[in-house]
């Protein structure tokens, strides 16, 4: 095993150092092991073989043909020269076509000699031809296997003769020669139970299959080895959290929270939020230190949690801090927040970028000496200045938003870490919750309040845009109010602003003053300007709000029906999400429009589909999850935990949900792998630990 971990790839047969080099650079293959870590993507049955008369049936899809060459012409000058072959079975002609390499394959071209050729059929008139296909004498495909391995591969290692046939040969070379060299690392017993065949058997049945069952067992074991060590490692930091992290504890209930619970909550909580309240109380009176998610879709009660959360810790004698990721946001739950504890004794501040010196000195020095409970802010929090008397529960909302150094700055505003509570309206799938966040315990609130309306969401191109100008004067003579959001194009403030701008003086032109009144909100805007903006549309000053994503979250007027995304092709399905849960906060009927240009992509389609067939946030994370891939979801500061060639989280979570279960069962039995028969086990999580960022303290 070492061997192959340590040889450079330039040591093996017909690599070299030039190859060397174009391998490590153009694929990440360093090592001889890298290279048996670099996957087939698909498999051709080379048994397969069909007639020239039936390409119809195959155009646009790889084939094989078997039959002899006629003749070889070279035609065309300059640019256009080619080379052109016409080849035949029994039921037909057809030519092969060569741009480059025309004197190195004409060499190759024997007349009267039966070849294999396999390529993609084009049609030009009612004549076919395959466009450099790959042509083999028949006399050496009788030693081939039934499927071969095909590889992705680049310009530049092709024109050094590494397309998918050179790296096969590669893989091939090394695959047959590695007997013995590959060690199991997995226990016998979960060899067995999964019914996983051996580690050595994967690798070379994944690279030299002789049939389609062989793939199967094969990339399911190596898939189930790379999930099962992932969710092995962050289980180990878990119980280590739970073991090292003394928390502080939380008793009892407390007078703040028996007397909002029984007098001052403004509606009846759902048995989704009862469970929850549950799961954190349970968590508080341990003694070690909480580490919760808490997902929710949009407008599912995640604040009134969290605040009864803050009540718990209050009435224990902590502090409690929330963290927004946005100015708006922090405003919006400092709102909230104030106005439902304004019956209690209860001090709640507000602490953003926009805080006057003046004020933070007096904040400062009333948070050191305990007399503000909540404090509510934005990554102003973090701040060096900012001193708690005792903080006890940290709540950080759409945690997503905040970098991994910066959230590991809370640990050390007191004594101990305070407990954590990291909230997201950002629905996220099953297969990413257990493992981007498989070391936090996970609640879920997967019920809305009664009396929410689903959210109508319909899709309209340009051209019929006065529709949806008919429907805005229908809602607002109705008495509701409306969002216009226009995309943000990260590239270019500018581009935004002018693009905001040439949709506001649209809307001013359809909706003219003083029958209608229009607020704007976009990022250029001082935040007391912004605030004013927000405020009139609040108050049902302004009809309608237009504005750029920075109203994504956190705002909430109950009286808005109406929520229209400005080409919606440039937003993620995430952000539409999010975006559309703006709306359908009141009793009454709400719409989600989604204007778009004429030509979408397949992944735009598929977007807008999906967010008009579905209001179910998880259904739509599933749909994201499918389209992005986890590293895009879940955002760059969080890539270094997944460490994986072969599994992908959007298609194999029934595979890491098996995994994840084989590692409890590890540990149920060695909690901390120290068993000598778990040896290998051990070295090879420290293998694994040592390429990844250390977040042993970070939630």
């Amino acid at each position: 095993m070492d061997y192959l971990v340590n040889t450079p790839i330039e040591y093996l047969k017909g690599v070299g150092t030039e190859r060397g080099s174009l391998l490590r650079s153009e694929a990440k293959i360093d090592k001889l092991w890298d290279l048996l870590n670099y996957f087939p993507f698909r498999y051709v049955n080379r048994s397969n073989y069909v007639n020239i008369r039936e390409l119809p049936n195959y155009e646009g899809q790889s084939v094989q043909l078997k039959g002899t060459i006629m003749g070889v012409r070279e035609m065309g000058t300059g640019r256009g020269k080619r080379l052109q072959a016409s080849f035949r079975d029994q039921s037909g002609v057809i030519d092969l076509v060569w741009f480059k390499g025309a004197k190195w394959i004409k060499n190759k071209l024997t007349p009267g000699v039966l070849f294999r050729v396999y390529g993609k059929p084009t049609r030009f008139g009612s004549k076919w031809n395959i466009a450099h296909p790959e042509i083999t004498p028949f006399e050496q495909v009788a030693q081939e296997k039934g499927l071969q391995a095909v590889y992705n591969s680049t310009e530049k290692l092709t024109k050094k003769g590494l397309h998918s046939k050179g790296i096969e040969r590669l893989t091939y070379q090394l695959a047959s020669t590695t007997k013995g060299q590959i060690n199991e690392i997995l226990p016998k017993e979960i060899l067995e139970q999964y019914n996983l065949i051996s580690r050595e058997e994967a690798y070379y049945h994944i690279h030299v299959p002789r049939k389609a069952e062989d793939v199967q067992k094969a990339q399911f074991r190596i898939k189930f080895e790379e999930l099962f060590f992932l969710q092995l490692e962050l289980l180990l930091r878990k119980n280590a959290n739970t073991e090292k992290t003394k928390g502080f504890k939380f008793e009892q209930t407390g007078p703040y929270f028996d007397e909002f619970y029984q007098n001052h909550i403004p509606f009846e909580l759902t048995n989704a939020q009862k469970r929850v309240v549950k799961e954190i109380r349970k968590d508080l009176r341990k003694g070690i230190h909480m580490n919760r998610l808490l997902q929710g879709d949009v407008g599912s009660g995640k604040t009134l949690v969290a605040l009864l959360s803050m009540l718990f810790g209050i009435g224990n004698g902590f502090q409690s801090a929330l963290m927004a990721p946005t100015e708006i946001l922090a405003q919006q739950h400092y709102k909230t927040i104030a106005e439902l504890l304004e019956p209690l004794a209860i001090n709640v501040a507000l602490l953003t970028g926009s805080t006057k010196k003046s004020e933070r000195k007096v904040l400062f020095e009333a948070l050191e000496k305990g007399e503000i409970h909540i404090l509510i802010g934005t990554h102003a929090l973090l701040e060096p200045t900012v001193n708690f008397h005792n903080l006890g529960l940290v709540v950080i909302d759409e945690q997503h938003r905040f970098g991994v150094a910066q959230r590991a700055r809370l640990w050390k505003k007191n004594t101990k870490p305070p407990h954590i509570l990291v909230m997201t309206a950002t629905p996220i799938p099953r297969t990413l919750a257990m493992t981007f966040y498989g070391d936090l315990d996970v609640s879920v609130i997967d019920e809305l309040p009664p009396g929410r309306k689903p959210i109508t969401t319909m899709h309209f191109f340009e051209k019929s845009r006065l529709k949806v100008f008919e429907l805005i004067k229908k809602e607002i003579a109705l008495g509701r109010q409306i969002y216009i959001v226009y995309p943000l194009i990260q590239e270019s403030e500018t581009l935004d602003y002018n693009n905001l701008m040439e949709g506001y003086e649209s809307i001013s032109r359809s909706f003219p003053r003083p029958d209608y009144q229009i607020s704007i909100v976009h990022g250029q805007m001082k935040p007391e300007d912004k605030a004013f903006e927000m405020d009139q549309f609040a108050k049902g000053n302004t009809n309608i709000m237009v504005a750029t994503t920075v109203i994504e979250v956190g705002v909430n007027v109950p009286n808005a029906s109406v929520m229209i995304i400005e080409s919606t092709e440039r937003f993620g399905l995430s952000q539409l999400h999010q975006l559309r849960g703006r709306v359908g906060r009141g009793a009454e009927k709400s719409y989600c429009i989604l204007m778009t240009g004429e030509k979408l992509s397949q992944e735009g389609k598929k977007r807008v589909q999906t967010m008009v067939s579905t209001n179910d946030g998880f259904k739509i994370a599933e749909v994201d999850l499918e389209i992005r891939g986890p590293g895009d979801i879940m955002g760059t500061q969080q890539s270094g935990i997944l460490n994986l060639n072969l599994a992908n989280l959007a298609t194999d979570g029934q595979v890491l949900s098996l995994a994840r279960d084989a590692a409890k069962t590890i540990l149920n039995e060695d909690p901390k792998i120290k068993l000598e028969k778990h040896r290998l086990l051990r070295q090879e999580v420290k293998r694994q630990l040592k390429s990844k960022p250390n977040w042993s303290k970070i939630s």
